[in-house]
C-alpha cells in the first residue's frame, strides 16, 4: 500500500512540476477578452510551490503525507486540464467560468501552501547532505591551503627568479653606466672634426688666394695705370702690395689656427671617448678597490683635465696637473701594496 502511493503520489507530483504554464492563455483559440493570461502567474506561483518537494525523498514520507501530495497535486492539474479544455461554447457564461477558474487558482496557492510547507521544509533539509557540505567544505579549505601552498612556492621561486635578473641588470647597469657617458665625448669629437674639416678647405683656399696674389703682383707694374712715374708713387704701390699680402697671409693664418684648434679638439674628445670606453676593461683587470681607485683617478684625470684650445697653450700645465694626480694615488697603491703583503 505504501508502495502503491509512493509511485502515484511521485507520478502526480512530477506532472505538475513539469507542466508549462505558458500553455494556458490560448489566445489563439479564445481571444483577448477571454484568454486565461491572468491565470498564468498564480499557475506558475503553485507550481513553483511544487517544485520544492523532491521527488526523490518522498520515499521518506509516510503514507498520509503523500496521499495529501497526490490528492494536492491531482486537484491542481485537473484545474490546469479545465482551463486548457475551456471553450467559448460552454453552456452559460463563458466568461464567468474563466474568473471562476482564475479566482480557483489565486485561492488554491494558500490551500497548498499550508499543507505543503511542513513537508517542504523537511524534505529540503533531507536534500541537503550536511555531512556531505562538511566534508565538501574541509576538501575545499584543504585545496586552496595545498594551492595557496604551490602558489607561495612558485612566488619565491619567482621571487628569486627577479632578484637574480634585477641584480644582473643592476650590474649591466653600472658596468655600462660609465661607458655609455662616452657619447657625449663621440658627439663633441665629430662636431670638431666636421668643423675642422671646414677649416682645412678655407685654409687651403686663402693659401691658393694668397699665392695668386704673390703672383700677379711680380706683374701689377705692367699696367699702365699702376705703373708708378715717381718715387712718392712707387712707395705707395709696394705699400699697397705689403698691406694686401699681409692681410691675406693673416687669414691664411687664422685659417689654419683654427682647422688645427678644432682638429686638437677633436683628437682631446676622441682620447677621452677611448678613456671611458676601456675603464671597465680597466677595472675588471685591477685587482682590489684601491687599484681601481687609482684608475678612476687618470680616467678622470683624463676627463676633466684642462684642454688647450688651440689657440693658447699652457705650457706645462698638462704636465704638472698629471704630476699632482699622480702623487695623491701613490699613496694608495703603498698601503694597498703593504695591505696584500
Amino acid at each position: 500500500m505504501a508502495a502503491e502511493m509512493l509511485v502515484e503520489a511521485s507520478k502526480s507530483l512530477e506532472r505538475v512540476q513539469q507542466f508549462d504554464a505558458e500553455q494556458l492563455p490560448r489566445r489563439d483559440v479564445l481571444g483577448s477578452s477571454l484568454s486565461f493570461d491572468a491565470a498564468v502567474e498564480p499557475a506558475k506561483r503553485i507550481i513553483g510551490l511544487f517544485q520544492q518537494l523532491p521527488i526523490e525523498h518522498l520515499k521518506d514520507l509516510p503514507t498520509g503525507s503523500l496521499q495529501q501530495i497526490r490528492d494536492l497535486a491531482n486537484s491542481f492539474y485537473s484545474t490546469l486540464q479545465s482551463i486548457l479544455q475551456f471553450s467559448t461554447e460552454t453552456d452559460g457564461n463563458p466568461a464567468a467560468l474563466r474568473q471562476q477558474y482564475i479566482e480557483s487558482l489565486k485561492r488554491l496557492y494558500d490551500d497548498i501552501f499550508n499543507i505543503v510547507h511542513p513537508l517542504v521544509g523537511y524534505l529540503t533539509s533531507r536534500q541537503r547532505d550536511f555531512g556531505a557540505l562538511e566534508r565538501a567544505a574541509r576538501a575545499a579549505v584543504q585545496s586552496a591551503t595545498d594551492q595557496a601552498g604551490l602558489v607561495m612556492e612558485q612566488f619565491a621561486k619567482d621571487r628569486e627568479e627577479v632578484q637574480r635578473i634585477l641584480n644582473e641588470v643592476r650590474q649591466a647597469a653600472a658596468e655600462q653606466g660609465v661607458s655609455q657617458q662616452a657619447i657625449y665625448f663621440k658627439d663633441e669629437a665629430e662636431k670638431h672634426e666636421t668643423s675642422a674639416d671646414k677649416w682645412r678647405t678655407y685654409t687651403v683656399r686663402t693659401a691658393i688666394g694668397l699665392g695668386g696674389f704673390a703672383a700677379v703682383s711680380v706683374f701689377l707694374h705692367k699696367i699702365p695705370w699702376i705703373t708708378p712715374t715717381t718715387t712718392y708713387e712707387a712707395v705707395q704701390v709696394g705699400l699697397s702690395k705689403l698691406l694686401i699680402f699681409g692681410v691675406i697671409a693673416y687669414m691664411v693664418a687664422l685659417c689654419a689656427r683654427n682647422f688645427l684648434s678644432h682638429k686638437h679638439n677633436g683628437i682631446v674628445n676622441r682620447h677621452r671617448q677611448n678613456a671611458l670606453l676601456t675603464f671597465k676593461s680597466l677595472t675588471d683587470a685591477a685587482s682590489g678597490e684601491d687599484r681601481r681607485d687609482v684608475v678612476l683617478t687618470h680616467a678622470a684625470a683624463c676627463i676633466f683635465s684642462p684642454q688647450d684650445t688651440g689657440y693658447t697653450r699652457a705650457s706645462g700645465g698638462q704636465d704638472n696637473y698629471s704630476a699632482t694626480k699622480l702623487i695623491e694615488v701613490l699613496p694608495k697603491l703603498s698601503s694597498s701594496s703593504g695591505g696584500s703583503s
